[in-house]
């Protein structure tokens, strides 16, 4: 049984990446636009990819928190007075 594999998100913009250094080396400014904006779109699905990974693998761990969460929530809410002494420079 023969497994077809998708290309990776690493190898379309690896690809993508190649095509437009062949690009640059030929000096042909609509091959380098084409390839620019693949080399773009490939990048854009593969960043929505890995924020959404990410955002998924956060909902999975209900005991973590952001660390803006936990600074307020271990912060000391205590209000203290204290003395100061203002020191001016000569």
């Amino acid at each position: 049984m023969a497994i077809k594999s998708r290309p990776t998100k690493k190898s379309v913009i690896e690809s993508a990446l190649a095509e437009l250094k062949d690009a640059h080396k030929s000096q042909n400014i609509d091959a380098i636009d084409a390839a620019t904006a693949k080399l773009n779109t490939a990048w854009q699905t593969a960043s929505e990819e890995m924020y959404k990974n990410a955002g998924a693998q956060e909902q999975q761990q209900p005991g973590t928190e952001s660390g803006a969460q936990q600074e307020q929530k271990s912060g000391n809410d205590e209000v203290t007075d204290v003395d100061f002494e203002e020191v001016k420079d000569k």
